[in-house]
């Protein structure tokens, strides 16, 4: 699983739309590896009480997901606070940033009580407009204080070989920037966990995509260069994770030193009006699907089992015809589903808008993973009527999958009609269900 969403992630980078210098400068901030602002009161505080039992959550990517600095810094935190107990919840899922992560934030880290939250979208953010970046860090942020007041936030930031150049100038990439203006806006201390992998690449000593050596001969030609990840995306957690979990140490002190009194968090007015603080993920219900689909019970089915972590509620459709039907009152629609090889094609109709088909299957479609169905974004703020209707006719998934020198490797795996929804994600209200 992790490989797959690390291949996810990847894909996403790849599919990044090339920046002109002019639009990649443009507010970009200096960078800095820890600007501690108001510090983490609550959290120091508490990691100083004998017998607390602190949890910290991990909510990001699948940097965040994998065994590296997640893994490495939770125990760094149980080695100097040992008078308390440090447990995690991991909210990682690859490929993701924070357009997916406002919705899913009271299920995967709310419900959970945390005393103190990472949050790490940089690089999946990286081909995001700097405002819808905001919206939803600035929602993840107000989402919190209102229902964990005394949650501490840190904003952590991570790097690619393709989201370096800024860093090599001197300046945040575009992602980390527009981060920033939420971190300033409510005194969210950040780190840049990427720092010094951008001065060992500027040096000429990072290596930024070769596998770990392994021989005496092998760690004798590098030198004194360092390799930093297999894909130039995820690091080694020998290596480049632990550059990251030595940024997290190092930025520690000055955020000790900032954290004042301890106390709620105070949440002024928004930096942006239109952010996502209503952003919820409100799960599929029997009333908004017709007969044909199936609810994949979470504890007896095989498939719901796989998923049930993050979808409670997972329905499979392959009928054509089959439709799920909602109003809604707001302004951004989607549909949290699964897509896969066995994978179809829906028509999705947006009040009187023209009917739009849309695959439910891509060129990484060789196994199943999480995904977004868009309806509709920056939309009035009124009554909206969403019908979704499986399709007979499959994509032309040779062809998609050849996009990637990829093949059909078992033709029943791939022969499929299916749909698979688990939840709506709405900025705004569930009005009835037709």
């Amino acid at each position: 699983m992790l490989l797959q969403r690390s291949l996810l992630c990847l894909a996403l980078t790849a599919l990044f739309a090339p920046l002109t210098r002019a639009q990649t400068d443009e507010g970009l901030v200096p960078a800095q590896e820890c600007r501690p602002r108001a510090g983490l009161p609550n959290f120091l505080a508490k990691a100083n009480t004998p017998g607390a039992d602190i949890r910290i959550a991990y909510f990001g990517g699948s940097i965040t997901a994998q065994p590296g600095w997640r893994v490495k810094t939770l125990d760094w935190f149980q080695k100097a606070y040992p008078q308390a107990k440090f447990s995690e919840i991991n909210a990682a899922i690859g490929g993701t940033g924070s357009d997916l992560g406002v919705f899913r934030l009271q299920q995967d880290v709310l419900d959970a009580k945390p005393d103190l939250m990472f949050v790490e979208f940089a690089v999946n953010d990286g081909g995001a407009a700097p405002e819808q970046i905001q919206r939803c860090m600035e929602g993840i942020v107000r989402q919190t204080w209102r229902a964990l007041p005394s949650c501490d936030i840190c904003f952590v930031y991570t790097l690619t070989e393709a989201l370096v150049a800024p860093m090599l100038e001197g300046k945040f990439q575009r992602s980390a920037s527009a981060m920033e203006k939420i971190a300033d806006h409510y005194g969210i201390p950040t780190i840049h966990m990427g720092m010094e992998v951008a001065s060992l690449a500027k040096e000429g000593k990072l290596i930024w995509k070769a596998p770990l050596p392994k021989t005496d001969e092998e760690k004798k030609a590098l030198g004194d260069q360092f390799v930093f990840a297999p894909d130039s995306v995820h690091p080694h957690p020998e290596t480049g994770h632990v550059l990251y979990l030595e940024a997290i140490v190092r930025s520690m002190d000055p955020i000790k030193a900032a954290s004042g009194k301890t106390g709620a968090h105070e949440l002024k007015a928004p930096f942006i009006a239109t952010n996502y603080e209503t952003a919820k993920l409100v799960p599929i219900s029997k009333t908004q699907l017709s007969a044909d689909f199936t609810l994949l019970d979470s504890k007896t089915d095989d498939f719901g089992k796989r998923w049930a972590n993050r979808m409670t509620d997972l329905h499979r459709g392959e009928k054509p015809g089959s439709t799920i039907t909602f109003k809604f009152k707001g302004t951004r629609c989607s549909i949290y589903d699964i897509i896969g090889p066995d994978c179809g094609q829906v028509r999705v109709t947006l009040d009187d808008q023209p009917a739009k088909v849309v695959p439910r299957f891509d060129s990484y479609c060789t196994y199943h993973r999480l995904s977004t169905l868009m309806i509709g974004t920056d939309l009035p703020d009124a009554v909206h009527t969403v019908k979704i209707e499986i399709l007979p006719d499959q994509p032309d998934k040779a062809k998609i999958l050849s996009q990637r020198n990829q093949t059909i490797d078992k033709p029943e795996r791939f022969d499929g009609t299916a749909f698979y929804p688990g939840a709506l994600l709405l900025v705004g209200e569930l009005v009835s269900a037709p």
